[in-house]
């Protein structure tokens, strides 16, 4: 394998090999230092500048990316966009994330870039007297009844990122930004590594089927290694994972190659195979053991938030949840609506493309599904998948959503590059790898500010947006707040283009007979439906 550095290696050579040619054969070549004497210079001021991992893992040819993203946009589109191999995230969105993330200005001249006749076109109202808000530090409660320790949360958190898929610098550099800008940082299924605890910030604890972190050796969960750990001050709120949007119905996947002795401790899993949790938690099988799971964890962890996250699936396996909270009296504190668009960096390409329902439609039927049901007001929502603008949280609070959490826009935020090689263990950034040498490109020094200014930044870009609404949090945008242009072309208010359920619906005799055939289907003993 060609090394990251074999352009700086040939030049360095080059330019040695000249010196002695032109002190021993003939100074005329000596001409060429005026071009390898100034690379090898640059290449040199690649590898000690903290500011690009790109440039400090490849050194002088990581330039020709800056340069082509300097390039105008039409002329880019022909040297870097290719129609077979589309790009999983817009551009624009990426690079609004690195503008924030830099401090940079994001002002646009010549109006809006996108097509206001385009299918799927949306906007949020504005007012005749609208707010200028001094402050944009957005927080909400989180916990319900049971709670002893509830949490106030940032409206926007960095979703889950294990260590063992990111790196070790990525994880302190995410940690130590949410320290500094008060907000919190979901570990992923790979548990509480040390690089969490080194930095300081708040913690979302998500535990997966595959139990890591607390865990016994057949891979069942051990209430007293979760106890332990659970009760720690950094841990706010533990997350039950039953399903991503990314790989819905798979387990998580850790390659063997990216398993390091480290992670392999921190895990409590051997580095012989690769790391594949199970599809389903083994420690409940129906809606009401899955609620016993939920108040189990609530006690174990000294009563701190306990919720759960999924991509949804069958419509009559949520309503088959809600059917067991209101039996059992137990409610989660939280639910995280995960859509069908998020993002891994492993799983089947099929499963990412066509499993799971997008998050503005699972967000919508689960905050309806509660409303339904009287339970809204017990549990929050947040949301996730490809959430990362000021404008794709107004959209998504307004039809439902209490917080957000953000994995992508932080990985923007510490110089992700969407290069697709998270698996591979080569990431060329040092976010998603565990090899040493790319990983410590990426310094925590310089990253973890720019976390913390892509939060205050976009929260900024929040408060000017909610200002121009009329409005003082995101709580109170509502769905008709929201419009979009439809597919007949006409504009339609979010309240029409979503269901929408009046408090109890879904206990009264007229509920709507589509939903009336799902929520009859739905059972507290299984998850398979009624006949």
């Amino acid at each position: 394998m060609i090394s990251r550095f074999f352009v700086l290696q040939i030049v360095w050579a080059a330019t040695l090999a000249a010196l002695g040619l032109g002190f021993f054969v003939d100074r005329a070549v000596w001409w060429a230092l005026l071009v390898l004497a100034p690379l090898s210079a640059i290449g040199l001021l690649d590898m000690i500048q903290t500011q690009h991992s790109i440039l400090r893992n490849y050194p002088i040819i990581g330039h020709f990316r800056f340069w082509i993203e300097a390039i105008r946009p039409e002329i880019r589109q022909y040297l870097i966009e290719d129609d077979r191999d589309p790009v999983p995230f817009s551009r624009e969105q990426r690079a609004l994330v690195y503008r924030r993330a830099k401090n940079a200005p994001d002002q646009l001249p010549f109006g809006t870039i996108r097509d206001v006749n385009a299918i799927g076109y949306g906007w949020i109202s504005h007012s005749m007297a609208p707010l200028k808000l001094s402050d944009h530090d957005f927080r909400i409660a989180i916990g319900g009844k049971a709670c002893l320790k509830p949490y106030q949360a940032s409206v926007l958190n960095i979703s889950g990122t294990s260590f063992g898929s990111v790196s070790s610098n990525a994880i302190l550099a995410l940690n130590k930004g949410a320290r500094k800008g008060g907000f919190a940082h979901n570990t992923g299924e790979g548990s509480i590594s040390r690089y969490h605890v080194k930095g300081g910030g708040d913690l979302i604890w998500q535990i997966a089927s595959g139990y890591f972190g607390c865990r016994t050796k057949d891979g069942r969960f051990d209430p007293n290694l979760f106890a332990k750990a659970a009760c720690g001050d950094q841990v706010k709120m533990i997350e039950i994972k039953l399903s991503q949007g990314a790989k819905p119905g798979h387990g998580g996947v850790l390659p063997r190659a990216k398993i390091t002795a480290e992670i392999a401790r921190t895990r409590l899993i051997d580095r012989t195979r690769d790391c594949i949790s199970p599809a389903r938690h083994p420690e409940f099988s129906t809606p009401l053991e899955l609620m016993a799971f939920i108040s189990k964890l609530r006690d174990l962890s000294g009563g701190k938030p306990v919720g759960f996250k999924l991509c949804v699936g069958h419509r009559f396996e949520f309503l088959a949840l809600i059917k067991a909270m209101l039996e059992s009296g137990v409610t989660p504190d939280f639910i995280v609506i995960d859509g069908g668009e998020g993002g891994t960096g492993a799983a089947p390409v099929e499963l990412s493309n066509h499993v799971g329902l997008p998050l503005i439609e699972g967000l919508s039927f689960v905050h309806n599904a509660l409303v339904g049901a009287g339970l809204r007001s017990e549990i929050r929502l947040g949301a996730s998948g490809k959430v990362v603008s000021a404008f794709d949280f107004c959209r998504i609070h307004a039809l439902g959503a209490d917080y957000v959490m953000s994995a992508r826009g932080f990985m923007f935020a510490l110089g992700c590059v969407q290069a697709r090689a998270c698996h591979t263990n080569h990431c060329p950034s040092g976010v998603a790898t565990q090899d040493k040498g790319r990983a410590q490109a990426l310094v925590v020094s310089d990253k973890f500010k720019r976390v913390h200014t892509y939060h205050r930044n976009t929260l900024r870009a929040l408060a000017e947006m909610l200002g121009a609404a009329g409005l003082k949090h995101p709580s109170d945008l509502k769905p008709w707040h929201l419009h979009i242009r439809a597919a007949t072309g006409e504009v339609v208010r979010g309240d029409v283009a979503y269901t929408h359920l009046e408090p109890g619906a879904l206990l009264s005799s007229d509920l709507d007979p589509r939903l009336k055939r799902e929520w009859d289907r739905a059972q507290t003993q299984s998850f398979e439906p009624a006949l």
